[in-house]
């Protein structure tokens, strides 16, 4: 149970469940309520039904109703209410078990904090914004910070569930660390980036906490709307009132108050709330954090979209493709000291070069090192890796590193070596040199591999109608390449901070809305400039505060799946609206008829359910009206399917599975109940 991956929790766990029992009661304060204007309105109508039901059991006045019917109705209006906020509570519910995990988490570590050329033990608590303290292997790392001497291997599965190591170094852009993870190897001096009360672990517990989630402005106009549609329907209620006295048709305060509760928009009231919740919920579950409602909005409206080239577009470990011998050395040699230099080399990139070399000089190749070979592990430090066999010392890895182990042996970096590795960098490639003590033997090259998969999951954006960017640092001659064998629409070549602002600012000048990702200093403010703009946890402290959003998993790629669950929560609110409203179009069609019919029996024919009698009709309503809310719990916390087709076809598809079905349903469910009603002979 250790990162928020680790933290996936069903949605009817009985801990949630009764956790959300007791929540639906207490949700019943009118402050409270009140925050929720249709619902407040059923509270109410709850309280007036149910003290006219109290005072005809008590003390019945002249010309009173049924008592059991007034008991009905209003045990039912208790019900509605009560599922409504049990919706709610259940969104709710799991981010506050999240939250609950996140804050065993807590622990008191101690720190090693410098302070001029003096090192003290301090607790945790105690480490303020600027302090720099210093963690070895095997240490806990006492605050959130950035890394300004050395590089180590950190376990980050506190925090991002994943068990594989990562390293952390200073001066690039993953120096980022965070509080509560563990480092495995070697030593880091670290600047303490927040003072405890702002750390990452407790902003991941303020926003896990659905109960502390703000509403975007999208459910702020909602509101409003089902607000007005309330007030209009009480109006209405309030007026049919004398009305229906003057053709005869007595309305009592029980009845009327059902009848408005039956009209109002309940169902989408009801929900409202849960969808927005359960929105930040799913994102959670996909291991990003959004730091507020409205980048999840704004992430389902998403026009353009910036995507980095390396690791999103591209495999971001690059592969080894070709060895290039230097002149008079045989290409055999310099496969062969490219396994043995690769053997010790745990990277991705040093076990492509293994592979390449296993796959096309198998012959040569011996199955293992000898075992008096020693073997020399990359580091980030040397940014090389090696083995000493036989005399011969064998070195493979970043050319001006290799440059400067040859150049202390008194060797040089031959000519044609230096061309081919300034010609595979011009084409976007990484070129690794190869040597032999201070003889160089020729040059590895990495080659960008389009990602698996990748191309179709940009046609699926493209049939969203969203217009997809390749952000890269590589000339264009390399960019149009890869832009064109990914499949992208755009693509932005040799960027710069001020180029992908400008890029951004361009397209919002048009009414888009601007989605991009970024890990590094220099991409924050096109992060904050963008209306969603992720960064990678891994990335700086900077690239953290500029976003709206940060992935833990600190996968580009994870932007496409941001924009799918941002649809997917406008599609839910919409879908469930249409559904709310077709809903009570519907229960208006149903129960008017039923009450007026004796009066004027011209109407009969519109009692096209035949229902039993006005009592019957009111109480099946009320009925159905609680019973749909507990039915659509499930679709508001899970959310309407999305397909990514165009706006058009949703709207139809919405229109024809919500809209029809908000309209049949009332039919079929209130006519269910009322048959059941006579049957028990309460009608």
């Amino acid at each position: 149970m250790a990162g928020p991956r680790a933290r996936e929790i069903s949605l009817f766990d009985p801990r949630i469940l009764r956790r959300a029992a007791q929540d639906s009661v207490r949700k019943l304060s009118p402050r409270a309520m009140a925050k929720n204007p249709v619902m407040f309105v059923v509270e109410v109508g709850s309280v007036l039904t149910t003290a006219l039901w109290l005072r005809d059991v008590v003390a019945p006045p002249a010309g009173a109703g049924s008592a059991w019917f007034g008991g009905a109705v209003a045990l039912w209006l208790w019900v509605t209410v009560l599922f409504a906020n049990f919706a709610e509570a259940i969104a709710e519910g799991r981010g506050k078990a999240q939250a609950d995990t996140l804050r065993s988490m807590r622990r008191e570590t101690r720190a090693r904090r410098v302070r001029g050329s003096d090192v003290e033990v301090v607790a945790a608590s105690e480490l303020r914004k600027g302090d720099v303290v210093i963690v070895e292997a095997g240490d806990l790392i006492p605050g959130d910070g950035e890394v300004i001497a050395g590089a180590a291997s950190v376990d980050e599965s506190a925090v991002t569930g994943e068990s594989a190591p990562v390293i952390r170094e200073s001066g690039g852009d993953r120096s980022a660390v965070t509080g509560g993870t563990r480092v495995l190897s070697d030593r880091l001096t670290i600047r303490i980036g927040a003072d405890p009360g702002e750390s990452f672990l407790e902003r991941m517990i303020s926003l896990v906490e659905g109960a502390s989630r703000q509403k975007t402005p999208n459910e702020l106009a909602l509101g409003i709307l089902l607000a007005g549609l309330t007030l209009v329907f009480l109006l209405a209620c309030v007026t049919l009132v004398p009305l229906a006295a003057y053709t005869g048709v007595a309305l009592s305060v029980t009845v009327t108050a059902a009848l408005l509760v039956c009209l109002i928009p309940t169902t989408i009231g009801g929900l409202l709330s849960a969808i927005g919740i359960a929105g930040m919920d799913r994102l959670l579950r996909k291991n990003v954090l959004a730091m507020s409602g409205r980048a999840i909005e704004a992430s389902g409206d998403v026009d353009t979209l910036l995507l980095d080239k390396t690791g999103t577009i591209t495999i971001g470990n690059r592969e080894a493709g070709e060895l290039i011998p230097s002149a008079g050395v045989a290409i055999e040699e310099l496969a062969l000291a490219s396994f043995s230099s690769s053997a010790a080399d745990e990277t991705p990139e040093g076990r492509s070069v293994v592979a390449l070399v296993r796959a096309r000089h198998g012959r040569g190749i011996p199955a293992q090192v000898p075992p008096d070979a020693k073997l020399v592990p990359f580091t980030a430090h040397t940014r090389m890796s090696g083995c000493d066999v036989g005399g011969r010392a064998l070195r493979k890895g970043a050319v001006d590193a290799v440059a400067k182990h040859v150049l202390a042996l008194g060797g040089a970096l031959p000519a044609d070596v230096l061309a081919a590795a300034e010609r595979i960098g011009d084409a976007g490639g990484t070129p690794l040199a190869v040597c032999d003590g201070a003889r160089v033997l020729g040059i590895v090259h990495l080659r960008d591999i389009v990602k698996l998969g990748i191309a179709e999951r940009l046609a699926r954006f493209r049939a969203m109608g969203i217009r997809t960017v390749m952000i890269t640092g590589d000339n264009p001659r390399t960019a149009a390449t890869i832009a064109r064998e990914a499949g992208v629409d755009d693509f932005l070549a040799e960027a710069t901070p001020e180029r992908k602002m400008e890029l951004i600012r361009e397209e919002q000048a048009k009414g888009k809305l601007v989605a991009m990702t970024g890990d590094g200093t220099n991409d924050a403010p096109a992060l904050a400039q963008a209306d969603v703009g992720m960064a990678m946890n891994s990335g700086t402290q900077a690239a953290k505060e500029a976003a709206n959003m940060i992935d833990l998993d600190s996968d580009p790629t994870k932007l496409l799946e941001v924009v799918e669950i941002g649809k997917q929560l406008l599609m839910t609110r919409g879908s469930l609206t249409t559904f709310s409203i077709s809903n009570d179009v519907a229960k208006y069609f149903a129960i008017l008829p039923a009450l007026f019919m004796g009066v004027y029996p011209e109407i009969a024919p519109l009692n096209v359910m035949g229902l039993a009698s006005p009592q019957s009709a009111i109480l099946s309503a009320v009925i159905f009206n609680a019973l749909v809310i507990v039915a659509l719990i499930p679709l508001a916390l899970r959310g309407v399917r999305y397909r990514p087709i165009g706006a058009a076809a949703l709207l139809r598809r919405s229109l024809l599975i919500y809209g029809v079905g908000g309209v049949v349903a009332p039919f079929v469910g209130i006519k269910g109940i009322d048959v059941l009603v006579a049957a028990l002979g309460f009608a």
